[in-house]
């Protein structure tokens, strides 16, 4: 078992974060004498759906303080006003998971107006294996728990993409079109982290801009995928305007795009890298509640940022490269972005799979594992 670095909070809050990603585990580490309703068995979820009512008499009766538990609270949004109720009426605190926020953020759910805060589980990440991380494995497989500890993770990563097309997509009947849907996702998954095109995207996969629109939607909301936005600077005038989508596991992305049986070809390592390490950035800004948002730059002419944080005193920049050498071409995007913000505002990193930590030009280059170990120390977004 790993020691998670999301911390327990003293209120009632949302917990989200894709399925596997450990979170019923977590909630009976922390939680172990909570009063407990699990939605993924049929039959709870049958007897709450035609009477959520009965949620106020059971936990009514609790004493005020106790702590309450509604794992895959999605399936019923409808408990929502009854946990409004338990928290305003008897001072209950609730724990409410979810492997998908599409019905509670699109269906008019009761959102409990800030009574519950919102926190996030991700995949493990390097500070949670006492950074015994193999990058290579972790590109290729990803770091959800069972596909780190399991026997088989190949056949494990199979299954959950199945599962998710299954579960998430068919059984909440969020699209009719599991076909389009499928080639959709296929070729989603071949263009997980570069610059998003979805009108080439919807016309390879044979629908509509709208409906692959739709799809990118479908895996936001249900947790597989997220954006990473361009920053605009101020006084550019021409700049690439459109944003990243990345799916939120290097394993679950090899599986949805049929690359899972081979290597890691050249043409993946790139996005992969930048995949992983978007996972450890996003989870430290997450589980450190700094709430910084994540972008890219990239200029008109293809000078590119991987990632720009701006911070309570500043920027953050990093550019992330798979290659085991580090060239001074590799500052370019770098240099460009002290030349905007000036050299006092901006910090600049740079990422790779090598051996040694260098300084270009102030910049400081670090290998993979000295990075996150700065990451995770607070030493680098503060």
């Amino acid at each position: 078992m790993f020691a998670r670095k999301l911390d327990p909070i003293r209120q009632s809050f949302f917990l989200f974060g894709p399925r596997g990603t450990g979170k019923s585990t977590w909630i009976r580490a922390h939680f172990a004498d909570a009063r407990y309703y699990d939605l993924l068995d049929t039959g709870e979820t049958l007897r709450l759906s035609r009477e959520p009512g009965a949620l106020f008499r059971e936990a009514g009766a609790l004493a005020p303080g106790t702590w309450v538990v509604i794992d895959e609270v999605q399936k019923v949004p409808e408990l929502l006003n009854e946990v409004h109720r338990l928290i305003e009426a008897r001072r209950l605190n609730f724990i409410l998971s979810g492997s998908s926020a599409r019905k509670l953020r699109r269906g008019g759910s009761n959102l409990l107006a800030g009574r519950a805060l919102v926190e996030n589980l991700f995949p493990l990440v390097s500070a949670e294996m006492s950074f015994n991380i193999d990058t290579d494995a972790a590109m290729t497989r990803g770091t959800l728990p069972l596909a780190v500890t399991g026997p088989d993770p190949i056949a494990f990563l199979r299954a959950y993409a199945d599962t998710y097309l299954q579960e998430e997509v068919r059984a909440e009947a969020l699209t009719r079109s599991i076909g389009g849907f499928s080639r959709f996702l296929e070729i989603a998954a071949r263009q997980n982290g570069q610059v998003t095109n979805t009108s080439a995207i919807a016309r390879d996969a044979a629908v509509s801009r709208q409906t692959a629109q739709n799809y990118f939607d479908i895996l936001h909301d249900t947790l597989v995928g997220y954006w990473v936005r361009p920053w605009k600077l101020k006084r550019a005038t021409k700049q690439v305007a459109h944003p990243k989508f990345y799916l939120f596991d290097c394993g679950v992305a090899r599986a949805l795009s049929g690359r899972l049986p081979y290597p890691v070809s050249p043409e993946e390592q790139g996005p992969l890298f930048e995949t992983f390490l978007h996972g450890e950035l996003r989870a430290f800004v997450a589980y450190a509640r700094l709430n910084y948002p994540i972008y890219y730059w990239r200029s008109y002419d293809g000078v590119e940022v991987d990632c720009l944080c701006e911070t309570h005193d500043g920027f953050v920049a990093l550019e992330m490269k798979a290659a085991t050498r580090w060239e001074r071409r590799d500052n370019r995007g770098l240099e460009r972005m002290r030349e905007e913000l000036g050299r006092n505002k901006l910090t600049c990193f740079g990422v790779y799979r090598g051996q040694r930590a260098a300084t270009w030009d102030g910049i400081a280059v670090l290998p993979v594992t000295d990075f996150l170990k700065r990451l995770w120390d607070g030493a680098l977004l503060k």
